[in-house]
């Protein structure tokens, strides 16, 4: 018997939810020498931010023909640059099969809310205002994570629900994720993203901003676009009109 067996342990793994934020390539249409070319440029802007990492291809906003649509040059031109395609978000039923025959994960898209049902309202009731009923109470926000210590590198702060405020530095090379907004008071040298599930009216502020990229429900800007305006001082990010926007906090 092995030394793990013999400590106990019945299986060699265990399945456990996980937070990763992952980087999305939004596709309009495919064209394979244009693919690679703008990959290429997108990769030499922030070469260490690209190399290995996962990303999906979003097809939500997919305006190509299906029959363009080649899943295998994809991987192949993102492989031979280091970047690993995992799955398809969205995406109409063949091109999931396309994808499906790829070998890639298949997520469902972001789903625009429906409407209420219209409800008839009823008669009034001639009720005392002890029969009343209570009034509804709103739904309580999410509570803002505090963190104290500073982030290090290597290190990743998820708050999935809502603010994260942090009381202390961001390293470069940590990673700092919130669903609502993202609050550094200290210097912010790592990356920040704000809004990870399409909150566009998030907001990053920090201190001193020395970033190696802030993103805000997607859209992202890395540190040499950053060094241009409120490098290395206290300011606000926000998104406007599709782009990222950087105030002094003094301004704001």
């Amino acid at each position: 018997m092995t030394d793990t067996a013999t400590s106990g342990v019945k299986q060699g793994f265990q399945l456990k939810s996980a937070s990763v934020s992952m980087t999305a390539l939004e596709l309009y249409y495919f064209e394979n020498e244009e693919f690679e070319e703008t990959l290429r440029d997108k990769i030499s802007q922030a070469p260490g931010f690209f190399k290995d990492i996962p990303i999906i291809i979003s097809l939500e906003k997919y305006e190509g023909l299906d029959s363009e649509l080649d899943f295998f040059k994809i991987i192949g031109t993102c492989r031979r640059h280091n970047i690993h395609v995992v799955g398809v978000r969205g995406g109409n039923d063949d091109q999931r099969r396309l994808a499906r025959g790829a070998a890639l994960a298949l997520l469902p898209g972001n789903r625009q809310r429906e409407p209420e049902p219209d409800v008839e309202a009823a008669p009034p009731q001639n009720t005392s205002a002890a029969e009343q009923p209570a009034a509804t109470g709103t739904k309580e926000p999410a509570p803002a994570k505090v963190i104290n210590q500073p982030v290090r590198s290597g290190q990743q702060i998820h708050a999935p629900d809502g603010d994260l405020i942090i009381l202390a530095p961001v390293q470069a090379g940590a990673e700092v994720l919130a669903a609502g907004n993202i609050h550094v008071y200290g210097p912010l040298r790592g990356r920040a993203l704000a809004g990870i599930h399409g909150a566009e009216s998030a907001r990053i502020f920090c201190q001193s901003l020395e970033a190696e990229l802030v993103s805000i429900a997607g859209h992202y800007k890395i540190s040499e676009d950053l060094q241009d305006n409120g490098w290395k001082s206290a300011v606000q990010i926000q998104l406007r009109d599709d782009l990222l926007v950087v105030t002094p906090l003094d301004k704001a």
